[in-house]
């Protein structure tokens, strides 16, 4: 978790606590001078309205603009809202992605139901109670955009008469040489499955063996160490594994076994190995002996950064993708996900390969907990930039109800995704059912189901400067 990330939560913490002292205040005052048997009663109803409304990690005002600045090359062309269709006032342009701006505001009801926009046959989620300019995803549409006839709703929300229409276009990056880099298992299929499974080249690279956090397997009376091996074991398989449900060769999925939430400190001390926090290992190697082909890292198996960089140098002459996938620098807070698009530039700089385009992906946001807001299977909104503008090329991808499916099945064979939530979770998501209207995807319990299984899938476009 990023610094920033740190930050937003002890600020939302301290708030919270803030409440909770104003609300015992008062009812203590309630058991003093009312009567005594509300108190519990208020207790529970106050719990209850927490979990249905209040408990969103949203670390921004809902209320607050989002900031796209699109490239030069992008075309803008202004749009009105008449008698519920969106209308286009000169030809579209030429381009795949297709991105609405819209001034939206909630209504009453939807301070308490998600608000969203229906888009022809697809819905975009927003934050509860909110106001301003917003993004909607018109991806895949094209047709009926282009001819007037998409019919545009709001839900719990007011649509504004005008607009604009941004179109954005970029090379089928699914025709070229990919490589996707993952910090942990998981991170490819959660960003990027329907991408890799319609590429024609594609090479997935996943840095950690995400060891740590292995509570789950403590239950079958492991010991902490040996529970994390064993999770480090599984989630390796499933990093050369899974791949292949998507159409990606074991012989072009590589494990480079460096432990979870590590690379940080890796980074700081380029020469200094850093071993597992958890499972007491410190030799790498013991994750990489399926690999397709020697490393530098496997002389002699130091969890290092000169290793780690050394590592991706080669991978990228030996693979010599021209598209680099990997986590939005700024957009992604994971520290892991930070230090490893850090650790791909190094190796830039060190490899006798330049790849030309990076594609970012953000798997966890800073300020929202929630993006992609909304149900599974439906498009993915922009997410919020509201600080400073995102001054990116987009390109988003659709996925059919085919591929959703298979992406699916995909994350249910991910070991760290599988299992129920807590029960206060479980409490949680049935108070939101009941009071708040939210669903969950019958495909899988872990949110990322509901987040990641979308109609969308977006990437920011940033090209490598050239040596």
């Amino acid at each position: 978790m990023s610094g920033r990330k740190q930050q937003l939560l002890k600020r939302h913490r301290r708030n919270k606590r803030l409440a909770l002292i104003i609300g015992l205040v008062l009812l203590i005052g309630i058991g003093i001078w009312v009567a005594w048997w509300l108190v519990p009663l208020l207790i529970v109803a106050a719990w209850i309205a927490h979990e249905a409304w209040f408990s969103d990690h949203l670390f921004y005002s809902p209320k607050s603009d989002y900031y796209y600045q699109f490239p030069d090359a992008a075309q803008a062309q202004p749009v009105s809202v008449v008698n519920g269709m969106l209308q286009l006032s000169e030809p579209l342009g030429e381009g795949e992605t297709l991105l609405l701006e819209l001034d939206l505001r909630s209504t009453w009801l939807g301070r308490w139901l998600d608000p969203y926009v229906l888009a022809g046959d697809d819905r975009q989620d927003f934050e509860r109670g909110f106001a301003g300019r917003r993004y909607v995803n018109l991806t895949g549409q094209r047709d009926v955009v282009a001819d007037s006839t998409l019919r545009l709703k709001g839900g719990f929300c007011r649509i504004a008469n005008a607009g604009r229409l941004f179109v954005l276009s970029n090379p089928d990056y699914r025709q070229q040489r990919l490589m996707i880099l993952a910090p942990h298992a998981d991170d490819a299929e959660l960003a990027a499955f329907g991408l890799y499974s319609q590429a024609a080249d594609c090479s997935i690279v996943t840095l950690t063996q995400g060891e740590i956090e292995a509570e789950r397997y403590e239950q079958l009376g492991l010991n902490r160490a040996d529970a994390a091996r064993l999770k480090g074991r599984l989630r390796t398989w499933d990093s050369l594994a899974i791949p292949l449900w998507g159409g990606v060769p074991q012989s072009q999925c590589v494990q480079l076994g460096y432990y979870c939430l590590q690379l940080p400190v890796m980074a700081q001390s380029p020469d200094q190995p850093f071993g597992s926090r958890d499972s007491a290992e410190t030799d790498i190697r013991s994750a990489r002996q399926h690999n397709p082909l020697p490393l530098p890292g496997d002389q002699d198996g130091a969890p290092t950064w000169n290793n780690l960089v050394a590592d991706l140098a080669a991978l990228l002459d030996a693979y010599r993708p021209d598209v680099i996938v990997m986590p939005h620098p700024q957009l992604d807070p994971h520290a892991d996900h930070i230090a490893t698009t850090q650790a791909l530039y190094e190796a830039v700089s060190r490899s006798a390969h330049t790849p030309e385009v990076a594609l970012f992906y953000a798997n966890h946001l800073h300020d929202n907990d929630r993006w992609p807001m909304g149900l599974a299977g439906k498009g993915v909104a922009l997410p919020p930039f509201v600080e400073a503008p995102s001054v990116d090329q987009l390109w988003s991808t659709s996925l059919s109800s085919d591929v959703q499916l298979d992406k699916a099945m995909a994350l249910g064979m991910q070991h760290d995704l599988q299992g129920l939530p807590p029960l206060k979770k479980r409490l949680r998501r049935q108070i939101q059912r009941w009071l708040a209207g939210r669903e969950w995807p019958l495909t899988g319990d872990d949110e990322f189901f509901r987040k990641a299984v979308r109609r969308h899938e977006v990437f920011w476009v940033r090209r490598f400067p050239r040596p």
